[in-house]
């Protein structure tokens, strides 16, 4: 039996290609597929294919664990390491089943209270730093979080466009509003393709385009700056860099709409104002305002870049001191930790903070409007009129303070007589200025007169002689017209001219 049932196994072995060659010749037309060739690490069994898709769409869910290359400031480096702390500690808890709830608790408490005191007593040098972090919420990544909608709108209508500059229409809360920002990039690439953040004369040109566009529609403005400055190339300046730059300031306090400015990250000097000139300037709590780079401060009062931590308590460019001084007029609060660390939590603290500025400005007229932009921008600055021995400004200000002083006939402090006399005088002359203004009874630039014409009666006699040398010239024409005026009358008025 057992060797039958070999033959059989042989012989079909054998019949089996014979059968299948039969069926290839029979129906030429049939091609026969292979089956399938599966990834190795598919699952034999039905039952476990969606546990093995499940394996494979995790390595593509959120990050959970901050990447190594993420670039961390020198400060936040405690920070760092305590929250790798609490996260060794809760896998290993996980993994041998251990509840230590309090202690994570704990040690939570820990790092916000640390994370806290921190960012409490930045200096302004490491606000600088966390206003140029990498990983800092970009324009586009605002407005793409706080609108409903939003398009892009690309072009200066004179053939270039400008990507540093990103200009679109977008509607928070079914109001339609129109953006402008500068954006930087991510990586390498993008930033040498956003040029940095540094726009180019067509850039300023494309934004007052679409500031036109909706001033003519009645479209509120909103600008989100974040540059170092504007770019100051061979190619930029031969553009027409500064004029840019100026048309914008200048048309900026023409338009009807209201215009509100949020500085997310720095704002350095005229490429920032380019977009800035608003009726409310906003700027975030570890933004900076600046109107040179601190290291370029530097390179200019030390004669070296190394001076830069100096100039940058120097130029007062931190959000508290920008408030203190007016330049601008509301923090936008970030999450503890800066946007950077929290960009979810720190959008809709700038989209409550837009809304609530522009609900004040919905009910004003365009003249109004108007008329509060520049009053916002006639009340700039704060200043102290006087004398500085050396440069020692500190010294300066705590004599003032020690010195008890004196006061004006108006009743002003002063903190010597002298000084009290200026600011005396220096009131007088802004009163007769006014005064002049309003009456305009005095040249303001008084023509000056040939010498000798200031004594006195000089000028008095010229005219009676001019007068009584157009008498005779009358008198004679009638009788004669052709007739001239008496030579001894001429030289009598020429003498008395004299």
């Amino acid at each position: 039996m057992q060797v039958l049932k070999s033959k059989t196994l042989v012989s079909d072995a054998a019949a089996a290609p014979r059968a299948a060659q039969r069926a290839t010749v029979a129906r030429p037309s049939v091609k026969v597929q292979a089956a399938p060739r599966l990834p190795p690490d598919t699952p034999k069994e039905r039952e476990g294919g969606r546990e093995w898709l499940g394996t494979i769409l995790s390595r593509f869910g959120p990050v959970k664990d901050k990447a190594q290359n993420t670039t961390t400031l020198e400060f936040e480096k405690p920070l760092l390491e305590l929250d790798k702390r609490i996260k060794e500690v809760r896998k290993v808890a996980e993994e041998n089943g251990v509840d230590v709830s309090a202690s994570i608790a704990e040690l939570e408490g820990r790092a916000k209270q640390l994370r806290k005191e921190t960012y409490s007593r930045l200096t302004p040098v490491q606000r600088l730093q966390v206003a140029r972090h990498p990983n800092r919420p970009t324009c586009l990544d605002i407005i793409l979080n706080i609108t409903d909608k939003f398009v892009e709108l690309h072009g200066d209508r004179a053939g270039l466009d400008d990507p540093a500059i990103v200009c679109g229409i977008g509607s928070i809360n079914g109001t339609p509003f129109m953006m402008i920002g500068h954006q930087k990039g991510r990586n390498t690439k993008e930033n040498i393709r956003r040029n940095f953040g540094m726009p180019q004369p067509n850039g300023y040109r494309k934004a007052l385009r679409f500031m036109r566009h909706a001033d003519k529609f009645g479209l509120p403005i909103i600008t989100f700056v974040d540059t170092p400055g504007a770019y100051a190339g061979k190619t930029a300046e031969e553009l027409g860099q500064g004029e840019a730059i100026a048309v914008n300031l200048r048309e900026m306090f023409g338009l009807r709409v209201p215009i509100i400015s949020v500085v997310i990250g720095e704002g350095g000097s005229g490429g920032a104002l380019a977009i800035g000139c608003a009726n409310r300037n906003l700027i975030m709590e570890n933004a900076v305002y600046y109107v040179a780079s601190p290291e370029a401060c530097a390179a200019i009062l030390w004669k070296s870049r190394s001076a830069a931590g100096e100039a940058t308590e120097a130029l007062r460019i931190t959000s508290a001191e920008l408030v203190k001084f007016g330049v601008m007029d509301h923090i936008v609060p970030e999450p503890l930790g800066g946007a950077h660390s929290d960009p979810l939590a720190a959008f809709p603290m700038i989209k409550e903070s837009i809304l609530n500025v522009y609900s004040e400005y919905a009910v004003m007229s365009e003249e109004e409007i108007k008329l509060d932009r520049y009053a916002k921008f006639r009340k700039l600055g704060q200043f102290q009129e006087f004398v500085v021995k050396g440069g020692d400004w500190r010294t300066a200000l705590a004599e003032r303070a020690a010195t008890s002083g004196t006061t004006t006939k108006t009743g002003a402090w002063a903190a010597t007589e002298a000084e009290a006399r200026y600011i005396e005088q220096l009131v007088d002359a802004d009163e007769k200025w006014e005064k002049l203004m309003a009456e305009g009874a005095e040249w303001l630039n008084k023509p000056v007169q040939p010498p000798g014409l200031g004594r006195s009666g000089i000028m008095d006699v010229a005219v009676s002689m001019v007068e009584a040398r157009r008498r005779k010239q009358q008198q004679a024409g009638q009788v004669h017209k052709s007739a001239p005026a008496p030579a001894s009358s001429n030289g009598a008025v020429v003498n008395a001219a004299a």
